[in-house]
Parts: structure tokens; C-alpha cells; sequence
């Protein structure tokens, strides 16, 4: 493994004092999942405190601990690094590692899709060259410095995703990573409970342009409602370069044809005046947009695209993002990591490709303000256009949705995930394809786990 962090670079970039010399390859802020030789950083949660845990991750073989304060338990000569503030410090890491790297790096954000899309991101610049790339949902405040603080010297591309849910969070995160370019996958209603209006969410993610390095390129979706809003965000911060995805006549990344193929798709695009006809290996037109945008990416990084599309074909979508299995006789849809009205449109139209009995089993889509039930009575229509044969739902919202409902669809309501388990088990038969959707607190990942046992 290459050095990370030098006792003494980590000493100067945080001002702290190293009890003793160390080298360390990684960081961590998990005791229970560090690697041997990582940097175990004691971060105080509000119910946690990673001070507590100090002499857990040395016993796992950690490198040395960055600390405001000296732990219980610890031996003497167990390598320290005492800083006035864990949390500033691992920023400060962070700063550090970016000044020092001369990789491209790419920034993420949207409504939906981010963390799909960074893992198209990983592919395609992988194919050109040693890549870093955030790790699953480190999108805060504490996982985007602990990412970049991970960035080492040698790679050529650093891919990182950033996530929001107040004004504010992604103007901080995006001053530390400064992208060479920053990528919008969608606008859509999501957090409206803090945001009152998608307008307001336009302009909050637009917050990524904000730190875009000199000559840097912004990236829009072009097919996007707000896609004049970002443009006009984007001119506001003097982005030298502002390019547009999506299937609008003009864009400069923009999807020809979409074709379904087995487990994935086959896409035909335009990429700056270059055609692109490549596969990827998970099916959804939202899959091949995003895909798109991400080859914009590789042009706008000047990288090699069609070598880039290339490695799309590898691609396969992500637990609880639309990964499939086979449950019995059964197909599965798994899209039970998180909801809005935006990506439940598309896991909707997705299913509506599909053979056999069409089943949707959806949870209440969370955070979404005073006219939440609004906007989830409002996926009538998707259900419709998608040709849905019965529908299971659970959750206080979707009771909005069930009354919507025609009779013809309506299968069962709960008010837990929980309990529409056995109702859907009953209902099962061979051919039909289920797609399982909610917010992650709705706890929809319960069907999908009785799924999986019924798969065996």
C-alpha cells in the first residue's frame, strides 16, 4: 500500500501534535470496518461519541488516531494525533489532499441518481486511468472530506458525489473538493419539507458551481424543467464552460435512440459533434441519461470517451438502486433504498417494460413538505402510463395514493412494510416482475429481504 499521510504532513495540514511518528495508507471513521495501517478519526456524533472507540480501532490494527483528547484505554506509545477539532481537522486533511493532487475531479449532485451515476463515473475514467471515487452515500459533511482526505498522489481522476438537504451543505462540501466539473444529474421534489419549492432545490444544487476551478465546465441536464434556472445559476458564478445532456435538439451531449436489450441497454448519442453508440449493462432510460452525463464528463475532463463508453457495458445497477434478482419464478426490481417523485416516475416506466403482471409495491416518499400527499396521489398517472396490474402500499402518505387509486389496481394497503409481506407472498405467480420503492425509512428493504428468503 502507498503512503496516505506522513505523521509530519499530517502534523502541518492540521496543525495537531503526533505523539509519535506514523504513516498511514487509508482513513476511517469506523472502528468496525477500518483496514490495518487506516487513520482512525474520532468524530463526535449527536449520539456517538468516536473518542469511545479509540482503542477498538487500534486493537483492529489501526495506523494512529486523530483525537481532540486523549482516550481511555489507549497505551502510551499508541501513535496520536491531537487537534483542537476532529471535524475541522479531517477537513483540513481534505484541503490538504486536494492542493497537493493533480488528478481531475469530478463532482456529483441531484435529485436522483447521484450515487448511480457516480458509479457510472467510476467505470468510465477507471477505463483511463487510476481512479478515486467516494464510497456508498459519502455525500455529507463528514463523508466528502473523509474522501478527498483518502485521495492519494498517484491517481489521475477523483470522482465525488455530494449530497444536500439544507441551503448551504453543498456550497461548504464543494469548497473542498473543487471540480474541474460539476455534474446535475436531475432537479425534482425531494427535502421539500426544508425547501418549500423545486425552484429553491435548483438553486441549492447549483451551489456546486460555485467552486468550479478555472476553466472548469458545469454540466445541466438539458431535458430538466429548471435546466434555464441552472444555466442562469451557473452564468451568476462565471463557469467558463457550461455544457447540456439529454435527448433536448441542441444539447452538446445528446441521446439519439434507446434500446432495451436483455439485462441492459443499447444507447446511440452525440458527444461534442463525436457519435457514441455503446451498451450498459442495467436497463432504464434515466440509466442511459445519466450514463450520458457522465461521458460528457470524460469530454469535458478530456479523456477518451468512446473508450469510456466502452467500459459502461460492465455496469450493473446498485442494491436498493435498481439491482434485479430472481425470487422463485419471480423477477424483483430493488428500489428500496429512496423516493421522490422523480425516481419513482422512472422506476415506474422502468417496470412498464416489462413482461407478465406488472407489480409495484411502494413506501411513502419522505420529506416532501406540506403537499406531500399531493405528490404521492400524483403517481397515478406513472402507475397508469406504466401499465401497473396490482399495487401494494404502505406508509401514512400513501393512503393518498390507495384512495387515487382505480379499484382494478388496488391490492393491499398497511400501514408498515411489514405487513404487506404475507399479502404479496400470496399474490405472487410465476412470470410477474415487482418493483419495490420507498424512502429508506419506510423500511422497504423488509420486502425485499421476504423476497430474497423466497427466492431460498
Amino acid at each position: 500500500m502507498n503512503t496516505l499521510w506522513t505523521s509530519a504532513e499530517a502534523e502541518s495540514a492540521t496543525l495537531g501534535q503526533a505523539s509519535h511518528s506514523f504513516v498511514v495508507t487509508g482513513l476511517s471513521l469506523n472502528s468496525r470496518t477500518l483496514k490495518p495501517g487506516d487513520l482512525y478519526v474520532a468524530i463526535k456524533g449527536e449520539t456517538r461519541d468516536g473518542h469511545d472507540f479509540v482503542h477498538a480501532a487500534f486493537e483492529a490494527k489501526a495506523g494512529a488516531a486523530l483525537v481532540s483528547r486523549r482516550p481511555d484505554g489507549v497505551a502510551d506509545d499508541a501513535p496520536l494525533l491531537t487537534v483542537a477539532n476532529t471535524q475541522r481537522a479531517l477537513e483540513d486533511l481534505a484541503r490538504a489532499a486536494r492542493a497537493r493532487s493533480d488528478a481531475k475531479i469530478i463532482a456529483v449532485t441531484g435529485s436522483a441518481g447521484k450515487t448511480t451515476t457516480k458509479e457510472m463515473l467510476k467505470l468510465a475514467f477507471g477505463a483511463l486511468g487510476p481512479t478515486h471515487v467516494s464510497g456508498a452515500s459519502f455525500n455529507n459533511h463528514w463523508g466528502v472530506p473523509l474522501s478527498m482526505a483518502s485521495l492519494s498522489r498517484e491517481v489521475a481522476f477523483g470522482v465525488f458525489e455530494i449530497g444536500m438537504n439544507h441551503f448551504g451543505e453543498i456550497r461548504s462540501l464543494v469548497s473542498i473538493v473543487r471540480p474541474h466539473v460539476a455534474l446535475i444529474t436531475t432537479v425534482a421534489p425531494a427535502h421539500l419539507e426544508f425547501f418549500g419549492n423545486t425552484e429553491s432545490i435548483a438553486d441549492a444544487k447549483s451551489e456546486i458551481f460555485e467552486s468550479i476551478v478555472p476553466g472548469g465546465a458545469a454540466l445541466i441536464p438539458s431535458d430538466n424543467p429548471y435546466a434555464e434556472r441552472l444555466l442562469a445559476r451557473a452564468r451568476q458564478f462565471h463557469v467558463g464552460r457550461v455544457l447540456t445532456f439529454g435527448a433536448e435538439p441542441g444539447s452538446d451531449a445528446r441521446l439519439l435512440s434507446y434500446e432495451e436489450s436483455g439485462e441492459g441497454a443499447r444507447v446511440k448519442a452525440d458527444v461534442l459533434g463525436r457519435p457514441v453508440d455503446f451498451r450498459i449493462g442495467a436497463p432504464g432510460r434515466h440509466i442511459a441519461t445519466n450514463a450520458l452525463g457522465g461521458l460528457l464528463s470524460v469530454a469535458a475532463a478530456d479523456g477518451d470517451v468512446l473508450n469510456a463508453a466502452a467500459a459502461l457495458k460492465t455496469f450493473a445497477a446498485l442494491k436498493g438502486r435498481g439491482a434485479r434478482f430472481r425470487a422463485g419464478a419471480v423477477d424483483v426490481i430493488d428500489e428500496s433504498y429512496n423516493a421522490n417523485p422523480a425516481s419513482m416516475t422512472a422506476a415506474l416506466a422502468l417496470l412498464g417494460q416489462s413482461q407478465g403482471r406488472r407489480i409495484a409495491v411502494l413506501g411513502d416518499m419522505l420529506e416532501m413538505g406540506a403537499d406531500a400527499r399531493t405528490h404521492h396521489a400524483g403517481l397515478t398517472d406513472a402507475i397508469g402510463a406504466a401499465r401497473v396490474d396490482l399495487v401494494f402500499l404502505c406508509g401514512p402518505l400513501m393512503k393518498a395514493l390507495w384512495d387515487a387509486l382505480p379499484m382494478e389496481r388496488r391490492a393491499v394497503y398497511a400501514p408498515t412494510s411489514a405487513e404487506l409481506v404475507a399479502g404479496l407472498m400470496s399474490a405472487l405467480r410465476e412470470g410477474d416482475t415487482v418493483l419495490v420503492k420507498g424512502s429508506n425509512g419506510i423500511r422497504m428493504s423488509v420486502i425485499v429481504d421476504a423476497l430474497k428468503a423466497r427466492a431460498g
